[in-house]
């Protein structure tokens, strides 16, 4: 038996494991393999293959959702979601956990940047709830599990690479991930409510004083100026998909024209706004698509190795059904969560994964939105959860990394629920395709 295509992935995995850039160990190992392997043939197959990557009408939209939801934060309309919310629930014992979270929803729908998002509630909302006197584990878990829903609730950059990679159409994924990205939401609210009960000072209400002063100063003329532009971009970039009247790339051009256009009606927009925005889009899909050419390298050299057929061999002889292989894929995406990022799962084990699913014929649309509720578990399982990063960088000093593992616990045991939900459920996912696609 040839150990050539496990040596490869080993290799690459240590490679990873011990710090090295995702791209460039994806790409540099790959073609190193391909010289030795192949020769200088191998040179002959590359370029055409990341030929096939940039050619790739669908992965325009990256950029283009990177650009609204960059452009959305500068908009400033983030910091008066927030303070708005947080009042709208004034009197309510757990306002600031149900307002973190209702903003989490509205910026996963109009951004789908997890870094924004967290960043953003993080540095306004998190001095607050401490100061108001919250639990710091209760306020820290709310505002990185809400700043992941992103990743489920449409548009997300997660469920375009994810349709990129298995084929499978962006418009269906995100017509898919709305009744399981709801379901996320209402466990996220029970489980607030279960602290507003039975642990009453983890999100304590708003002094009376301010809620009145909130209510004196034009209450409903705060809450529509407040919610109606964001709802407007919603509307425009998902409506458009959803009635089938633009495919996402051409939706994520709309809410990237749309996003600035709030921000000129906003008086936040200059030059030095478009060339900052600029600068972090380009950072952010040079960041992914340098992943992908890597990948799309290490894709080709695994199938040259017939590592795929070795794969396949290897499950076939396990007499593993459809449902066991589904599962012991979601293992092994759990796991490779606690260590590598979401982009180089989708790259790396996915592109592996999918023909063994079509083999099975497992349907893919319900396949990608089970990866991308597991992806979303990666943002807050240690050591190398993002969330957990971008909220440690902008906490006060009191807040520590004890308090964040605790406070993300209970909103992982969420997300696994939800996924064993949606896994034993199929229709959550195909229902809203099929009965739109019926109109």
């Amino acid at each position: 038996m040839d150990f050539t295509p496990i040596i490869f992935f080993v290799v690459i995995l240590l490679l990873l494991l011990a710090g090295f850039p995702v791209a460039f160990t994806l790409g540099g190992a790959s073609i190193m393999f391909g010289i030795v392997v192949f020769g200088f043939d191998f040179f002959n197959l590359l370029p055409l293959r990341v030929w096939g990557i940039m050619s790739n009408y669908i992965l325009i939209a990256v950029p283009l959702f990177i650009f609204m939801g960059v452009m959305f934060e500068k908009s400033g309309i983030s910091e008066e979601l927030l303070e708005t919310t947080a009042l709208l629930f004034g009197k309510v014992r757990g306002g600031f956990g149900y307002a973190v979270l209702l903003v989490g929803v509205l910026m996963g729908a109009s951004t789908g940047i997890v870094g924004a998002t967290v960043v953003t509630m993080g540095v306004l909302s998190l001095p607050v709830m401490l100061k108001r006197g919250c639990d710091p584990d209760a306020a820290t878990g709310i505002i990185a599990a809400s700043g992941t829903l992103g990743q489920i609730i449409p548009p997300s950059i997660v469920l375009v690479l994810l349709g990129s990679v298995l084929n499978v159409p962006i418009g269906d994924l995100f017509i898919g991930a709305v009744i399981p990205g709801f379901i996320l939401v209402f466990f996220y609210f029970l489980w607030i409510l279960y602290l507003s009960i039975f642990r009453k000072k983890a999100f304590p209400a708003m002094p009376v004083i301010e809620v009145a002063q909130f209510r004196e100063k034009g209450k409903f003329k705060k809450i529509l100026s407040t919610f109606l532009l964001p709802l407007l971009l919603v509307i425009a970039v998902l409506g458009t998909i959803f009635l089938g009247i633009a495919s996402p790339t051409e939706a994520a051009a709309i809410g990237a024209i749309g996003a600035t256009m709030l921000t000129i009606l906003r008086k936040k927009f200059s030059i030095k706004i478009l060339k900052e925005v600029s600068q972090k889009t380009t950072w952010m899909t040079s960041m992914t698509f340098m992943i992908l050419v890597g990948a799309s390298a290490f894709g080709l050299v695994f199938r040259g190795l017939h590592g795929d057929i070795y794969l396949k061999q290897l499950i076939m002889s396990a007499n593993l059904d459809a449902h066991h292989f589904l599962m012991v894929v979601m293992i092994i995406i759990f796991i490779a969560g606690f260590f590598i990022d979401f982009i180089e799962i989708i790259f790396i084990i996915v592109p592996i994964v999918a023909p063994i699913f079509l083999h099975y014929q497992i349907d893919l649309l319900w396949v990608g939105i089970l990866i991308a509720l597991n992806l979303q578990t990666s943002f807050l399982t240690p050591p190398f959860g993002f969330s957990l990063f971008y909220l440690k960088g902008v906490s006060p000093p009191e807040i520590t990394s004890g308090n964040l593992y605790r406070g993300i616990i209970p909103y992982v045991i969420i997300q696994i629920l939800v996924l064993t939900i949606v896994a034993l459920n199929p229709k959550l996912v195909t229902y809203l395709v099929v009965a739109l696609r019926g109109l």
